[in-house]
């Protein structure tokens, strides 16, 4: 007899508390529901590095070996400064008589897993320190002056900056 009364009691409590047990239930299965990929902010960890040196080097080779003359061209680039990114920050000054006291922080992006990350405003290209073309057809005073201007168009470097010497 105390099973079915209890029994009894189970189903009035069903039936009474339906509506809570099921909003409970649904949003524990939210809780528990995988992150998507929709309504999420895309991640920018995986986006390609822009500046990869040696992916430069492999282009302007394919664009300098086009030049009339030049033949085949090998391209070494030092770097001055590497990639940089500029950081969301966000501040505050505070001034008390005649000190100014100022506060900044780095703006924070709350991720769907709970993660953070700075946003990012700008990614900057890297600063070049020089350059050297190893060119075939570099004895040509057009062709020098062609490969010189065509390295110093994309990566900024002056003709001082340059140095073209004659391949095999």
């Amino acid at each position: 007899m105390r099973a079915e009364e209890m029994g009894r009691r189970c189903r009035e409590a069903l039936k009474r508390y339906k509506y809570v047990l099921l909003v409970a239930a649904v949003g524990a299965l939210l809780l528990l529901w995988p992150a998507g990929e929709r309504g999420q902010i895309p991640e920018t960890a995986e986006e390609p590095d822009l500046f990869q040196t040696a992916q430069l080097e492999r282009k302007l080779e394919e664009a300098l070996s086009q030049v009339e003359g030049a033949g085949e061209v090998t391209v070494v680039l030092t770097l001055d400064t590497g990639p940089r990114q500029v950081i969301a920050q966000d501040g505050s000054a505070v001034q008390e008589g005649e000190r100014t006291s100022r506060e900044t922080t780095s703006v924070l992006l709350t991720k769907g897993d709970r993660s953070q990350e700075a946003v990012r405003l700008q990614q900057l290209a890297p600063g070049y320190r020089g350059a050297l073309v190893v060119a075939q057809g570099s004895d040509d005073p057009r062709v020098k002056l062609a490969l010189s201007e065509g390295v110093s168009a994309l990566t900024g470097l002056g003709a001082d900056q340059i140095s073209i010497c004659k391949g095999k």
